[in-house]
């Protein structure tokens, strides 16, 4: 931890430094410079030392001793918070920073905050097919642990840093989600801890109410201590095809067809223009013909969506074998495109060479050291956004981006949306096919004001009954949110449950007001 604090301290000095010599403009126009010289090499620090502390804990098999102790630890926090008079509301006490969403939620300067330090893998179950995690597990911790154990989870999303916690209170998705569903939807049971200080179990059939109304709650029915997930056997290679496509409509009809079909295994689309696409189908699989192997993951290869772009621009189709691990973290290193935004040089051959070893700086450092200015700017001038539309909307939703915002490259995953109860489901009574269209990056339009044009781009997804990720910023009042899900078992668990006193709701920790 040596190391960490060192660099902490010289990166707090730095930021002393700057405030007093004007470097603000280093940091908005230029900020390469302090990613690359700063936020790169403490990344690594950070990644090295969670996967030391991974490692020690797992030779030790201390995770679930230490497990039942912070659980009680959580349970006497809650019950300290009631017998002082519940003053206020509970929130955990994870720094805003550390966490995936966009912004930093300003409520944790105000609200009781409930120290909880739960980041191990409890238990791999084999027999059941079920790996029981702490909340605080990451994907990439998750995946390195089981893939040698030969084993994986079926929806795995692409971030290194996303959790188990944030995927299941918020939502995940992946390309193989057309076949699992959501996160939400391999999860098996979760444990929570109430809002009176109780330790309890939900499954589909145990506390089913509260098992459905979990995912989507941000954490405002009770505090996530536990959660089992499936397990299916790992498999080396995802054989990948590549189809560029040109034509919006042929681009939305090529894409359906193939999201419906169960043989492929993973399904995704990056749409470069109105008019340009291509469209990747993988099937995993042990064997590969090895000319053909391509470990994208390695740090001196060329970030993934460009290497996907290559096809488009010769117009030819093509397939590869791709390591099974670096497939499932494809995005991560590029952030998706999000990083040649702060390092415009960062897919040069020679840069990745020479650092794309350190690659991807922290999402959680990129946000603590943003500054004023450069959130504003970001506010303004930056969309990050995913939205989640029946798949019999994609056209017009594309051609609805492209009018609002004009973002490119958008990325298009398929899921299916089973009929269970909770706050997201299809309109009608039977599962539907859905695809979560995600827009990063800087709009085009002349015309985007970020309020405005996100207003207009969740009025569309209302209409269409679709749903906005709440990770990303939401500019919806009370009632357009609760018109957007079905609030009916969460406010009816929030009553039951004494949630009303003891959290947030929902909404007024995810609207733009709530976040800074």
């Amino acid at each position: 931890m040596g190391p960490l604090l060192s660099l902490g301290i010289g990166l707090l000095l730095f930021l002393l430094w700057a405030r007093y010599r004007g470097i603000e403009y280093v940091l908005v126009h230029h900020r390469w410079i302090f990613v690359c010289l700063f936020l790169l090499p403490l990344s690594v620090l950070f990644d090295i030392y969670y996967q030391l502390r991974a490692w020690v804990v797992q030779k030790l098999h201390c995770a679930p001793r230490q497990h039942d102790l912070r659980v009680r630890n959580i349970q006497k926090q809650v019950r300290e918070w009631k017998a002082e008079g519940q003053k206020t509301y509970m929130c955990t006490g994870r720094p805003g920073w550390l966490t995936m969403s966009l912004r930093i939620g300003k409520y944790k300067k105000t609200l009781k905050n409930i120290t909880i330090n739960l980041m191990d893998i409890l238990d791999v179950d084999t027999e059941r097919q079920v790996v029981r995690v702490e909340p605080l597990v990451s994907m990439g911790q998750l995946t390195a642990h089981l893939n040698r154990m030969g084993w994986t989870i079926p929806v795995v999303p692409e971030l290194d840093d996303l959790t188990v916690g944030g995927l299941l209170m918020g939502t995940g998705i992946e390309s193989s989600s057309h076949i699992y569903g959501l996160f939400q939807h391999i999860c098996v049971a979760c444990e929570l801890v109430l809002a009176d200080g109780s330790h309890v179990r939900c499954t589909p059939e145990e506390n089913s109410d509260l098992f459905y109304a979990v995912p989507w709650s941000c954490g405002t029915l009770g505090f996530l201590v536990a959660a089992e997930i499936k397990m299916i056997p790992f498999k080396n290679y995802v054989k990948l095809h590549y189809e560029p496509v040109r034509g919006l409509k042929a681009i939305c009809k090529r894409f359906a067809e193939e999201s419906e079909k169960k043989e492929n295994h993973f399904v995704e689309g990056i749409v470069y223009s109105l008019e340009e696409a291509v469209i990747m189908t993988g099937v995993l699989t042990n064997e590969a013909e090895q000319e053909k192997v391509n470990k994208i993951g390695t740090y001196y290869k060329p970030w993934f969506f460009k290497h996907v772009e290559n096809y488009l621009k010769a117009n030819t189709t093509g397939t590869e074998y791709i390591p099974a691990r670096d497939y499932y973290h494809r995005h991560t290193r590029s952030i998706f495109w999000e990083l040649q935004d702060i390092i415009p040089f960062g897919n040069h051959p020679i840069f990745r060479c020479l650092f794309g070893w350190m690659v991807p700086p922290k999402i959680s450092l990129l946000k603590l050291t943003q500054g004023e200015a450069m959130r504003k700017l970001y506010e303004q001038h930056h969309v990050i956004q995913d939205m989640m539309i029946p798949m019999k909307s994609l056209e017009q939703c594309i051609q609805t981006f492209h009018s609002v915002i004009n973002v490119y490259p958008l990325w298009l995953c398929p899921f299916i949306l089973p009929h269970n109860p909770g706050m997201v489901h299809p309109k009608g009574d039977e599962e539907e096919l859905y695809v979560d269209v995600g827009a990063y990056g800087m709009p085009q339009t002349k015309h985007f004001e970020a309020m405005a044009s996100t207003r207009q781009l969740e009025k569309f997804v209302r209409n269409v009954h679709g749903f906005q990720m709440l990770y990303a910023d939401c500019y919806m009042t009370r009632e357009e949110f609760w018109e957007m899900f079905d609030g009916s078992l969460y406010h009816k668990l929030r009553q039951e449950l004494q949630c009303n006193k003891a959290f947030p709701e929902v909404y007024d920790k995810v609207c733009k007001a709530a976040r800074l």
